[in-house]
């Protein structure tokens, strides 16, 4: 039996803004770390992280980014979340100037604005992330492959999100071969965008106890 070790809650929320013909979205992940069996030389347990998808939202199409980012305030400044999320947000094309917008908004969150690219490196310059589209997809594959991906089948959202991943997983995969500009072709995409985006973050940060994942926010 594995046992929890760490009572320190750590939370990521991957925006995704829209277009005209796009909704924006918004992925709220929980971290989750456990101790293994403990080493029999260090006596130390291993820790072990999975990742639970606690909200999903789609808003309306044509919703105005000023709303967007007023529905994202109320979200982060819940007491679930205040002061213990990370806003990750892909400032690609329009969502630089939103980004500014929600850094005018939310003050006590960290925002973490990404540019997606088709290189082969991330970087950062001039207060941006600019990562690659191949990591983002493939730390979603990854973690879904290895079962540490887990998402609440409460949540309305839930199969929308599923059958995303699905459309992702065969556009990627075309004769077995990476193809990663294929993603985001043609369908809509943006809760598989904004979990890429918390899951970038939530790989590189500290981590929590875990739970069972239950819907964070009722509507």
């Amino acid at each position: 039996m594995s046992e929890t070790i760490l009572d320190q809650k750590r939370w990521f929320a991957g925006i995704d803004l829209g277009q005209s013909q796009d909704h924006s979205a918004v992925v709220i992940l929980e971290r989750v770390s456990t101790a293994g069996e403990r080493d029999p030389l260090t006596f130390m347990p291993p820790l072990e992280t999975s990742y639970n998808v606690r909200h999903l939202e789609r808003m309306k199409l044509g919703t105005p980014y000023q709303a967007v980012v007023e529905r994202i305030r109320m979200m982060v400044e819940a007491p679930v979340l205040a002061g213990n999320v990370t806003l990750v947000v892909d400032a690609t094309g329009v969502g630089g100037p939103v980004v500014d917008l929600l850094k005018e908004a939310i003050r006590k969150a960290p925002i973490v604005a990404v540019i997606i690219t088709g290189g082969d490196r991330q970087h950062y310059q001039d207060g941006r992330y600019r990562v690659p589209k191949r990591d983002l997809v493939s730390g979603v594959t990854v973690l879904l492959e290895s079962g540490k991906l887990r998402i609440s089948q409460q949540l309305p959202e839930a199969k929308i999100l599923i059958k995303e991943l699905m459309n992702m997983r065969v556009k990627i995969s075309p004769g077995g071969h990476e193809a990663y500009e294929a993603w985001r072709e043609g369908q809509h995409d943006d809760l598989v965008l904004a979990l890429a985006l918390a899951l970038w973050r939530a790989r590189g940060s500290v981590r929590r106890q875990i739970g069972v994942p239950t819907p964070l926010f009722r509507r």
